[in-house]
């Protein structure tokens, strides 16, 4: 075989578990707003260099910025053999892309296979592989998924945390989306990622499910914060079956506390979200929701979110939007502990 290999996409993503490195040769600034699966950016120019480079090329043409360019991509690919890859052994086997599988990761594989490694090439680049994602998201996929239902505080995320821990594939929406899917649903100091980070880490997380078992998901709406769910995926999961979790409002407000207490601790973060309610309830309402929030008056705030805001809300979109929700197994749980969750999560495993 002589490498540097230039594979197509198709030929890449049956063989993309298989490579030692998954190299994004891009900068920075590209690789944070998507790159394939545990890709690691290693930049043959980074993003001021690209910059200049890219002025360079418009202002005065190629051979200008490939002359001041070289030595940049020389340099940071020496860097990178030097500190990341000089320990790799003879048959270590990467996998190198860019943005269209051109200047960028070729200098670099060229560099790679002039040392005797067989690396390999991604023809097309990110640029082909956002365009596979985007083919396979619009397909519907084939899996057994069941659908975890439960009005707010019901616990729907924690039943899908205990049933992965005990083995059971899990679709976790709101965790890819680093959101929990209502207007109170920001995490601190994590910002959601990109749509196209996003859409693939839903991807890849659906390519890894074996589809002779099922696949619990939470009963998400289209979208999940800013994100939108891929439309395929929202419309399979809205036609499958559906397993209703019940909690009594009493331990629903006991764990809405518990797993919003960066709001609970900080009334003002909480009453500025509370105000994109207001045209929902009136000022009247939201004021007197912020003035318990001020107070500290959590339980009670809580409580009276559950009745007057959450529980109609969702009681007026489960049964238009989840076709099989009437007929919905039912999972009723005592409390909210560790060992309720566990023993609903093996209810479910072992029946299916």
């Amino acid at each position: 075989m002589k490498y540097p290999e230039i594979l197509p996409i198709d030929d890449v993503l049956l063989r993309l578990d298989d490579f030692d490195t998954i190299i994004d040769a891009r900068t920075p600034a590209e690789y944070a707003l998507d790159h394939l699966p545990n890709a690691i950016n290693c930049p043959v120019l980074d993003d001021e260099e690209r910059i200049v480079v890219g002025t360079l090329y418009r202002q005065e043409g190629s051979f200008e910025a490939r002359r001041v360019g070289g030595p940049l991509v020389a340099k940071n690919i020496a860097r990178h053999i030097d500190t990341l890859w000089a320990g790799k052994p003879r048959d270590w086997k990467p996998l190198v892309y860019c943005w269209r599988g051109g200047n960028r990761s070729g200098s670099m594989v060229h560099i790679l296979a002039k040392i005797g490694w067989p690396v390999v090439q991604l023809e097309g680049g990110y640029k082909a592989f956002r365009n596979r994602i985007s083919a396979d998201l619009e397909q519907q996929p084939q899996l057994d998924l069941r659908v975890i239902c439960g009005t707010t505080g019901s616990g729907k995320t924690r039943l899908l945390d205990t049933l992965e821990s005990i083995g059971a594939q899990v679709l976790d929406l709101e965790q890819l989306a680093a959101h929990r899917g209502s207007v109170l649903g920001n995490l601190p100091c994590q910002p959601q990622p990109s749509q196209k980070a996003f859409d693939t880490s839903i991807w890849d997380r659906l390519r890894r499910f074996d589809p002779a078992l099922p696949v619990y998901v939470e009963s998400e709406s289209k979208k999940v914060g800013a994100l939108r769910v891929p439309a395929a995926l929202m419309e399979r999961m809205r036609a499958s079956p559906c397993v209703a979790l019940q909690v009594s409002r009493e331990h629903r407000v006991e764990l809405l506390i518990e797993d919003y207490q960066h709001f609970a601790c900080n009334a003002p973060a909480l009453n500025a979200q509370l105000a994109y309610l207001t045209d929902l309830h009136g000022k009247v309402k939201i004021a007197h929701w912020q003035q318990m929030a001020t107070d500290g008056a959590m339980p009670q705030l809580v409580d009276e979110l559950l009745v007057d805001h959450y529980d109609p809300a969702y009681t007026r979109s489960i049964h238009r939007n989840f076709a099989q929700y009437d007929n919905a197994q039912v999972v009723e749980l005592a409390d909210i502990s560790p060992a309720a969750f566990l023993a609903a999560a093996r209810e479910l495993h072992d029946a299916s």
